[in-house]
């Protein structure tokens, strides 16, 4: 009911859509552009977009479907206007928020690796992972969000985590032979 009063210009409406989707958005730009700073601005771009092309939106089909995809172009879009990457170090200040300082520089490498297995991914499958494992989104929605076959979706999800196991050693089949 809120994407309908959005879409008949009630702008309260569109901000508690904002609010309610606003995580799930910044969570699939960061997986895209890989950039807390770049997450942010696509985040805002999409939803800008999301407000000026309010008037598109097929009010019968799911409002988060039709947002996501706005974000995935946001972010793709910036990740091509961005001609240098930028690497920003942790800080150091932050708060502890594990109990000890070896759980927390242990979760530090854990998200680091993560991050760097992400980015190592081609973005079509990143996204596609991100919002299946992430989002909970059905390989269906996730096809509508990206516009491709959801066979294609089902394969990128496939690869793109036997990608991270490898990638985080949590799969060897190699170490798993030399074992037996």
């Amino acid at each position: 009911m809120l994407a309908v009063q959005a879409t008949a210009g009630d702008r309260d409406a569109f901000g508690a859509l904002v609010e309610r989707h606003q995580a799930a958005v910044r969570r699939l730009t960061r997986a895209v552009t890989g950039d807390a700073h770049d997450a942010d601005d696509a985040a805002q771009d999409a939803f800008l977009s999301a407000l000026d092309r309010i008037e598109t939106y097929d009010a019968s089909r799911p409002f988060g479907p039709w947002l996501m995809r706005i974000a995935t172009n946001a972010s793709i879009d910036l990740v091509r206007r961005r001609t240098v990457r930028r690497a920003d170090a942790l800080d150091e200040r932050a708060p502890s928020r594990g109990p000890t300082p070896a759980s927390d520089a242990e979760a530090a490498e854990i998200r680091a690796r993560l991050g760097a297995a992400l980015a190592a991914l081609p973005e079509r499958q990143r996204v596609a992972v991100t919002l299946f494992d992430v989002e909970g989104y059905s390989h269906a929605e996730i096809a509508a969000v990206l516009e491709i076959p959801e066979g294609t979706v089902r394969s990128d999800v496939f690869h793109a985590r036997r990608a991270l196991r490898v990638s985080l050693e949590v799969y060897d089949p190699g170490k798993q032979l030399e074992e037996r």
